[in-house]
């Protein structure tokens, strides 16, 4: 078996190629049977390497996406991004899976141009692990397919399961069709028909869950259109964050209630965590022949190790 490379877009994020290189070296102390490939302007990355006294192989991209570029003109025009470098290495098979912290359209617009589908596959979907009462839930699509077809919710369902078992080891997930109540007639024609789908399939598919089943962990991977998931996905991070505030302040309120911070603190730094993007790492691309990984633009080192830990997990397990 051949080593696997991981290709990591260095300009993406918003910590800059600092965080981004101090994840990658991370990973390469976890993974050392995986070969790390930096992609961005050498110059930078040969001293950002050097004051971390450690080498990695670099693919030089003199070019970067910047968050407010046109996705589409921004893929056409700068051929020589550190984006476009990076997912060309998937297409001419120099890397096994590609990690960016990039702007979302641009990675989606060129994830769409670069990479090839795994055969049979209509649409990938971008999917997120999101912290359940019960431990994780896979929600896809969350953002690259705003609109769907039947057989597209299928496939998102198939995938979901798919990747569920080999990179958390779930057997046998639970599948289940966000909608607006659980009965099966309800829902659009394209819902309706997609229940069919699922239901005839070998999945383990529960039927529809409404959106609160989502955080109480009624199903292992959640199926909806991009549309839905984005909002799922954006209402669940803003409600989590905020809550977190919320608790903050009250604890810090009283002089009693400091008090019994300080004796909680460690279920709440356990809450916390469950909650913390960076141990997840960020969000996948299913349906492709090489997994690519939207890490999230504020990523730090934690993140992008943990992103980077998502390609290895994904192209290592048994398929």
């Amino acid at each position: 078996m051949s080593q696997l490379t991981i290709a990591v877009d260095t300009m993406g994020g918003d910590l800059g190629p600092s965080a981004v290189v101090e994840g990658a070296l991370q990973a390469a102390k976890e993974f050392p049977d995986v070969n790390l490939v930096l992609v961005g302007p050498q110059d930078i990355l040969r001293t950002e390497l050097a004051k971390k006294g450690a080498t990695l192989e670099i693919i030089h991209a003199p070019e970067f996406i910047e968050v407010n570029e046109s996705p589409t003109v921004a893929i056409k025009q700068k051929k020589e991004s550190s984006m476009v470098v990076g997912l060309k290495a998937l297409r001419e098979g120099k890397a096994g899976g590609f990690v960016s912290a990039g702007s979302t359209g641009a990675l989606l617009t060129g994830v769409f141009t670069f990479v090839k589908r795994q055969p049979g596959i209509q649409r990938p979907a971008l999917c997120t692990l999101l912290p359940t009462k019960k431990g994780h839930v896979l929600l896809l699509d969350c953002g690259a397919n705003a609109e769907v077809k039947p057989s597209y919710l299928l496939q998102f369902g198939q995938m979901g399961a798919d990747y569920m078992q080999k990179c958390m080891g779930i057997k046998n997930p639970r599948v289940g069709l966000i909608n607006i109540g659980a009965e099966k007639e309800k829902g659009t024609p394209i819902y309706k028909e997609a229940y069919t789908l699922l239901e005839a399939s070998n999945l383990n598919f529960v039927g529809n869950i409404e959106g609160r089943g989502v955080p109480a962990g009624e199903v292992d991977v959640a199926v909806c259109d991009g549309f839905v998931g984005n909002i799922v996905l954006k209402l669940t991070e803003g409600l989590s964050k905020t809550l977190m505030s919320m608790i903050k302040d009250e604890l810090m309120s009283s002089t009693i209630s400091k008090m019994g911070a300080l004796l909680a603190k460690g279920a709440f730094g356990n809450l916390k965590k469950r909650f913390d993007y960076r141990e997840v790492g960020g969000a996948p691309f299913l349906g492709l022949t090489s997994l690519v990984v939207k890490a999230h633009g504020s990523s730090d080192a934690l993140a992008i190790k943990n992103a980077i830990r998502q390609c290895i997990l994904y192209n290592t397990v048994e398929k």
